[in-house]
């Protein structure tokens, strides 16, 4: 049961909101925590106080906004992040967790694969995903891939990519092997490769979860993509329809089937997550879903990734909260994010600008949020 901060004692509650960095980032998606973490602030009606900075002296508990998912580790203890209270993400027991390595099982019960693999995970949810395997060497990816090519071609997906970039389509075993030399050896034995049965004509849904300080919203919507400044289909935003409320919530209103199915998938696979992986926590839950066709025209569906840190949609989800907490009547919203690229690129007039510049990692862009009552 997650806690309402109105009710924790004094010293628990939130005195400042920070940017917790856990790796590099280009301006833009800087900007666009940076602006996430303000809308946290404004909820918990406390200041951003910017970067984290370890010698700082802020006033009191913090919440924090980490750039990526908590991994267990000695130097987060001096965080006191012990729960989804105090911090907008997840904390997972082991680094390949984070990843989309957990969605597929290994392609057999010896298969070389890291501390803390969970096999009840994969087979909890392997009717909520699509066909498909992780693989944690050559050899495994290989004997995956030659167990999926009579179905099709597979979809090679480094597991530490973003963005839908770095992914790329097989069909025979040279190809296999030059898309495996792009991954770096200590990752694939650390984090894996997922090894997944491609899809045509394919439909991608965000389905989620955000609780900040007593507020819940639940959501599904789609995503689309755009041309990045180099020509590459990347992740251009999500629409989301967002409730007041849990995933029961969520399901009460008017979908439609491909909604309702995407949304019962990712609860399976959010479930599973809670009963296998000791440690775990989320304050946002967040899952790529998928529909389409095989090779012979055969419908599929299932969970792409999971993910628990901020994120692309994560504009529209503080947008929707913010509504929430502002209007106690309003139940229902829609929120929208965009990211476009090239020096034309611009938004509608009532949109809410996130960051509009020349990137020095993605070049000329522009992202920004829409809201509007349904």
């Amino acid at each position: 049961m997650l806690l309402a901060l109105q009710s924790a004692p004094l010293e628990m509650l939130i005195h400042a909101v920070v940017l917790y960095p856990t790796r590099r980032l280009p301006p833009h998606e800087l900007a666009s925590h940076a602006a996430v973490a303000r809308q946290l602030a404004t909820l918990h009606g406390v200041p951003f106080a910017g970067l984290y900075d370890p010698g700082a002296a802020l006033p009191g508990r913090v919440y924090y906004v980490p750039t990526g998912t908590l991994i267990a580790a000695p130097e987060l203890d001096a965080l006191s992040v012990i729960d989804p209270t105090h911090v907008f993400g997840g904390h997972v027991p082991h680094r390949f967790v984070a990843t989309k390595a957990i969605t597929h099982p290994l392609i057999r019960p010896d298969a070389q694969a890291p501390e803390g693999w969970s096999n009840a995970f994969t087979e909890r949810v392997a009717h909520a995903t699509l066909p498909g395997w992780t693989a944690f060497c050559e050899a495994d990816a290989h004997a995956a891939c030659a167990q999926l090519w009579p179905r099709g071609p597979v979809r090679v997906k480094p597991v530490n990519a973003t963005a839908g970039r770095g992914q790329s389509v097989v069909t025979d075993a040279r190809e296999l092997t030059n898309a495996l030399a792009a991954i770096d050896a200590r990752e694939l034995a650390e984090c894996g490769v997922v090894l997944e049965l491609h899809l045509e004509d394919v439909t991608t849904f965000s389905v989620g979860q955000v609780v900040v300080d007593g507020l819940i919203a639940s959501y599904v919507g789609t995503q689309c993509l755009t041309p990045a400044n180099d020509g590459e289909m990347v992740y251009g935003g999500s629409s989301l329809n967002v409730v007041r409320g849990d995933f029961d919530a969520l399901l009460n209103t008017e979908l439609n089937p491909h909604e309702r199915t995407a949304i019962e998938q990712a609860r399976c696979y959010d479930d599973a997550a809670d009963a296998c992986f000791p440690g775990f926590f989320a304050s946002r839950r967040n899952y790529d879903m998928v529909t389409g066709t095989d090779a012979s025209g055969q419908p599929l569906s299932g969970v792409l990734e999971q993910s628990w840190r901020i994120g692309g949609a994560s504009g529209a989800e503080l947008a929707a909260l913010v509504a929430f907490r502002e209007d106690p009547s309003l139940n229902r919203i829609r929120a929208t994010t965009r990211e476009r690229y090239g020096l034309a690129a611009d938004c509608p007039p009532e949109a809410s600008i996130v960051y509009r510049g020349d990137d020095s990692e993605c070049g000329p862009m522009i992202k920004y949020v829409v809201v509007e009552k349904v």
